[in-house]
This record gives structure tokens, C-alpha cells and sequence, in this order.
């Protein structure tokens, strides 16, 4: 039996006999996207796959550097953080091509902690679709720059003079991609391997820094094929000597990185329900309504689609990031994209997306505002034409410009509320209000070369 074709326990157990294997991984992704998880013994898994396991809610509980929220109440001191309930998810099984016959099996959390559980928020917003009669599918590319370093090394560095893999801008670059050819067959063949396979593959315009197109598939198969490659891409690379960042600007003088998403909706009868070959650019009521909702609901959202403190310095004007909530046709410098295209291929690009987004998130949010826009109806103002930064856009376009005012705007948001959950809602801002408290902490190199002698 393959990977691809486990879809129950049974096979489940089944491939783990066939390969004989002692132990089995399995993780699950916390609020930041990170993979958090551990080796069972092979009995261990057995009894996970008919009655569940215990995993720790610090998962749930702790940041991205595992120090613990004081502001958050689902978890904490306060509970003494139990073992919140998962599940293992039979068909997310994948082989690791780096580890002989080893598998991997993702879980997801249940019971309570199902209310903010990433891939859990997710299924809620595509059961709402569903009862609207709606199937999301959906595509991640992701930007990530590349360097010739190790943790230790950027650790030694403090993270200055960091030496990227190439020098310049060299985007679409086939001499780049010859050089390196090693590793980008590496990521090619894993990826393969783990069913999360890429379309396209390419430099980017930047020193070091890649584009990678992953395959579309439907909501939550897509949602995990992101959140693998952001993973494993940064594990080849480190098995190579090498790391991946997928932070949204690591440098002032580099564009920063995306994570545009593409989305359409079908109908039940498989028949898109984006495209209307007799509309303006294709676009059917229905995806004029959902292109409205993402629009419209946008700045309260924000926290969702930009979740660190370094997201907001990625949308400036001019670094082909969006600076408000616009949409255009076939126009990369507004926020939402629309693509016209065939039945198949008719679609609408996240571009506000960065690369630091947690995919079952980013997801989440951006399919519950197109969902919004349908159900209320939402018209859409005209497509911007030209350059969207040129524009002057009303109060109402403008973007929370900092993490804590996106978090304030998220939790004032019904509409998020009513489709993710109010428990969600308010754990998840409380965790972005947290993140911008401990930016707050820190003595930057701009503040001490601003401050230190002049002031």
C-alpha cells in the first residue's frame, strides 16, 4: 500500500504493519503554523487511530518561541495545561523520503480545543460554504529566500550579514536554477513524495529568494499541502546546509515575501460558480458577490492574513505589496486579483497574503468573507485600472497599520465571529495582541543608532 492511498484506520494500520515499522510521527499545527509533534511506538498509534491521543494545550498556549501567553483563557497556569484531545487523520498519511520507510500522520485537535484548532477552524468555514452549496478549492505559492547559513551560523551572526545563497536580482533565472540544481530537485522530489506537489518553481527578483507554486486541491487538502512545504522546505534546505525563511521581510531593501492564495468556488454539480462567459471579465454574481465580502471585510480580518509584527512592514507602497483593501483585473499592485480564465481557471488571487500565515488561517478568514459577501449580497466598487498606489482610497480601504490595531479590528468583527467562531476569535487576537506586547520588549538596531548619542 502507498502513502496516497490510506483513507481509513484500517489502511492505516495496515501500511504501518506492511513497512514494519517500530514508531510513527505524528504532529499537529499550532496558531503559527508550526508542526509541532513526536515519534509513538507503533501500539501508541494503533490505539490513537480507534480512540484518539493526549497532546499538551501548551500547544495551543505558547508562542512561536514557546514562551506561554498570560492573556489567553482557554489555556494557562490557571489550568495547570491538561492534555487536550486529537485525532489522527488517516489520509493525511505521507512517507518521509529522508527517513527510509518512516511515516507521518498529521492530528487535529477535538472536543474543546476544536474551537481554536487551526485545521478545525478551517472545516467550520468550509462546512459553511458547503451549507451554502459551495466547495472551496484553492492554491498557496509561496515566496522564501534562501541562505547560506546554518541555525547556529545566523544565531553567531545575530542574524546580520547573512549571506544569501545567490547575489543580485536574477528573477526567472536559469543559470540560478542550474547551480543549484541539487537543491531544487530535492524539493521538487519531496514534495512529490508527500503529496504536496509543485507547479512551478522559480527565482524570484532578489538576492537568494524563490517562488514555489503548489498545486491546487480542494480547502483543506490545500491548507495542508501549504503548511507541509512550509515545513519541509526549510528541513531540505537545512539538510543541505542551507536555511529557508519564510518571514514577510527580512530585509528593508527586498520586496518581502508573499503567500498569494488563488480560490474559486464550485457548485455541487462540480460546474464553477465563478464563471459567467457572458459578464464583464467572466465573473459571475457569485464571484462578484465573494470578491465584495473579501474586499469589504479585509481591515477587520488582517490579523488573520498578516499575524506577526514583521507583516506589517511588508505592506508599504511600491514593494508589490497591497496598502488597501482594492481589487483589480489582472492587476498584481491591488490586494485582490481576478483572473479571468475558462470555467476552470476562473479564479481570484489573495495577494495581501504573506508568506508568515499560517495556511488553515489564512484560509479560513479569506473564504469566510467571500462567503459574507455572498450571503449579503455585496456589490463590489469598479476595478481599480493602473497603479492602485497612485489612488486615493476612502477611510474604509485603509489597513490596520500595526498587529495590535488588527487584532482590536478582529475582535470587533461579527461577521468573522459568526463563521470561525467566537472562541477562535478571541483566542486568536489575544494571541496577536501578545506578539505585538513582546515586539514592544525589544531594544532595536534603529532605536539605538537613532537614539543612543543624539538624543
Amino acid at each position: 500500500m502507498q502513502p496516497n492511498q490510506v483513507r481509513t484506520a484500517a489502511d492505516a494500520r495496515k501500511i504501518v504493519e506492511e513497512r514494519k515499522l517500530t514508531h510513527v510521527k505524528i504532529g499537529v499545527f499550532d496558531l503559527d503554523g508550526i508542526l509541532r509533534g513526536k515519534y509513538v511506538s507503533h501500539d501508541k498509534f494503533f490505539s490513537a487511530l480507534e480512540g484518539g491521543f493526549g497532546f499538551c494545550d501548551v500547544i495551543l498556549g505558547w508562542d512561536s518561541a514557546d514562551v506561554l501567553y498570560d492573556n489567553v483563557t482557554f489555556t494557562g497556569w490557571h489550568t495547570a495545561y491538561p492534555d487536550a484531545f486529537a485525532r489522527i487523520i488517516p489520509e493525511s498519511c505521507r512517507a518521509l523520503p529522508f527517513e527510509g520507510d518512516m511515516l507521518l500522520f498529521l492530528g487535529e485537535f477535538t472536543g474543546k480545543a476544536e474551537e481554536i484548532c487551526p485545521r478545525g477552524v478551517l472545516r467550520r468555514a468550509l462546512a459553511h460554504a458547503a451549507d451554502m452549496g459551495f466547495d472551496l478549492y484553492a492554491a498557496f505559492e509561496y515566496e522564501f529566500f534562501l541562505f547560506d547559513e546554518t541555525p547556529d551560523s545566523v544565531r553567531e551572526k545575530g542574524y546580520r550579514n547573512l549571506k544569501p545563497i545567490t547575489p543580485g536580482m536574477f528573477g526567472y533565472s536559469v543559470l540560478r536554477n542550474s547551480v543549484w540544481s541539487e537543491f531544487y530537485h530535492e524539493l521538487l522530489e519531496t514534495s512529490e513524495a508527500m503529496d504536496f506537489p509543485i507547479e512551478g518553481l522559480h527565482t524570484e527578483t532578489g538576492p537568494g529568494v524563490l517562488e514555489a507554486a503548489i498545486t491546487v486541491d480542494r480547502g483543506l487538502a490545500a491548507a495542508d499541502k501549504a503548511a507541509l512545504f512550509k515545513t519541509f522546505c526549510k528541513v531540505v534546505a537545512q539538510r543541505q546546509g542551507l536555511m529557508a525563511t519564510f518571514m514577510a521581510k527580512w530585509s528593508r531593501d527586498y520586496p518581502g515575501q508573499s503567500g498569494h492564495l488563488h480560490m474559486s468556488l464550485k457548485t455541487k454539480k462540480g460546474q464553477s460558480a465563478f464563471h459567467d462567459p457572458k459578464a464583464p471579465h467572466n465573473m459571475s454574481k457569485t464571484m462578484r458577490h465573494f470578491v465584495a465580502g473579501q474586499a469589504a471585510l479585509m481591515p477587520q480580518m488582517l490579523a488573520c492574513i498578516s499575524p506577526t509584527v514583521n507583516s506589517y512592514t511588508r505592506l508599504i507602497p511600491g514593494f508589490w505589496a497591497p496598502t488597501n483593501a482594492t481589487w483589480g483585473v489582472e492587476n498584481r499592485t491591488c490586494a485582490l486579483r481576478v483572473i479571468p480564465g475558462s470555467p476552470k481557471s476562473q479564479r481570484v488571487e489573495y495577494r495581501i497574503a504573506a508568506a508568515d500565515g499560517n495556511p488553515y488561517i489564512v484560509l479560513a478568514a479569506a473564504l469566510a468573507a467571500g462567503l459574507y459577501g455572498i450571503e449579503h449580497e455585496l456589490e463590489p466598487d469598479a476595478p481599480i485600472q493602473g497603479n492602485a498606489y497612485d489612488r486615493k482610497h476612502p477611510a474604509s480601504k485603509s489597513l490596520p497599520a500595526t498587529l495590535w490595531d488588527a487584532a482590536q479590528r478582529l475582535r470587533k468583527c461579527q461577521a468573522m465571529r459568526n463563521i470561525l467562531g467566537d472562541a477562535f476569535v478571541d483566542h486568536f487576537a489575544a494571541t496577536r495582541e501578545w506578539e505585538e506586547r513582546e515586539s514592544r520588549k525589544q531594544i532595536t538596531d534603529w532605536q539605538l543608532a537613532r537614539y543612543f548619542e543624539i538624543i
